[in-house]
């Protein structure tokens, strides 16, 4: 048990080419580093806010909560396993590729066998498929949990080819982190279309435009790299220059969404303006993003070659954090009859 490691991993990717090295891994650590625990616990984020959401609204029920939160934790974790698996058979990864230039990949790397990867890949399916089942019985066949599982179902092995290639994967991931988790976790709570639906989507988008901006970064980041192994990615179509605007406008969205929740719609008390603690590191993201990325590292840059996407996954980070904090005293203001 390497309690250190563990932190490093959820911090940020760890290079190691060593095999001797990685079979010295503990379970946990090959977990968090193999399924991108850095990103995987953003989805929990998600799962966060949506429960925190139905809390405040008098919907909230535990065990039904942490099962979807464990299951789209699980699902994620999946989807990078076989974003990995994919990416690797049909040689994406191979010959120096942005993916194995930055962290672990151990197909790549020679850590792990096919078969391997297999026996990884099932647990965490199994995981989240049994979570899956769970909420489906719990709430009686519930035609949104149908729906839901159908379109994850659909996603999971669709994403990292075709979509990804059809310019699609992108669009997706906003979607998904945006419009579908925090809402669809809060109407299963509610247990029907929820009459804010529309506010309760845009507070998932609030989120959502982040996390999508981070992965759509990363995509800016390898550009030319998915240029050179015909992957049709959004940024390879738009350019990067317009796929650097595209990403400034998704990061200041997520600011002004949480501007109109707050002041126009007033679904959100004033608390969750604590976002804006992460103003600084998303004025850096943007100005980072108003300028053309380097062809190589700088001297002395150690996290290449994300130039884009570590400064946002910091970001999103940082503001998620504080999106949670917010709506916890949201949630308590409320309680105490200081805000309705």
């Amino acid at each position: 048990m390497d309690l250190k490691l563990w932190w490093f991993a959820l911090q940020k990717p760890v290079k190691e080419y060593d095999k001797k090295v990685w079979d010295s891994f503990d379970l946990i650590a090959k977990w968090l580093i193999s399924t991108r625990a850095t990103v995987t616990q953003l989805t929990l984020m998600a799962g966060v806010i949506a429960g925190l959401l139905a809390l405040r609204d008098g919907f909230f029920n535990f065990p039904l909560w942490l099962a979807m939160t464990l299951g789209i934790y699980f699902a994620h974790s999946s989807e990078n396993l076989v974003n990995d698996y994919i990416d690797y058979t049909r040689g994406i990864d191979e010959d120096n590729y942005y993916r194995g230039q930055y962290g672990i990949h151990p197909l790549v790397h020679k850590f792990w066998t096919k078969q391997d990867w297999a026996r990884w890949f099932f647990t965490a399916g199994f995981i989240a498929v049994m979570c899956g089942i769970f909420v489906l019985v719990y709430t009686g066949f519930s035609p949104i949990v149908i729906g839901l599982f159908l379109f994850g179902a659909a996603i999971l092995p669709t994403y990292a080819w075709p979509l990804k290639y059809w310019g699609l994967g992108e669009l997706l991931i906003y979607v998904n982190w945006g419009m579908v988790l925090i809402p669809g976790i809060y109407a299963i709570l509610v247990g029907e279309i929820p009459s804010n639906l529309l506010n309760i989507i845009l507070a998932g988008m609030a989120f959502g435009f982040g996390f999508g901006s981070f992965n759509f970064g990363k995509h800016i980041d390898k550009i030319e790299a998915d240029k050179k192994k015909g992957v049709g990615s959004l940024p390879v179509r738009m350019g990067e220059s317009t796929a650097r605007m595209f990403n400034i406008i998704t990061v200041v969205l997520s600011y002004a969404l949480v501007l109109y929740l707050v002041f126009v719609a007033r679904f959100f008390s004033p608390t969750v303006l604590l976002v804006f603690l992460a103003a600084g590191r998303g004025w850096r993201v943007i100005k980072l993003l108003s300028q053309p990325r380097p062809k190589e590292a700088p001297p002395g840059f150690a996290l290449w070659p994300r130039w884009f996407s570590t400064p946002q996954l910091l970001h999103i980070r940082l503001f998620g954090g504080l999106y949670v904090l917010g709506i916890i005293l949201d949630i308590v203001l409320r309680m105490m009859g200081l805000w309705q």
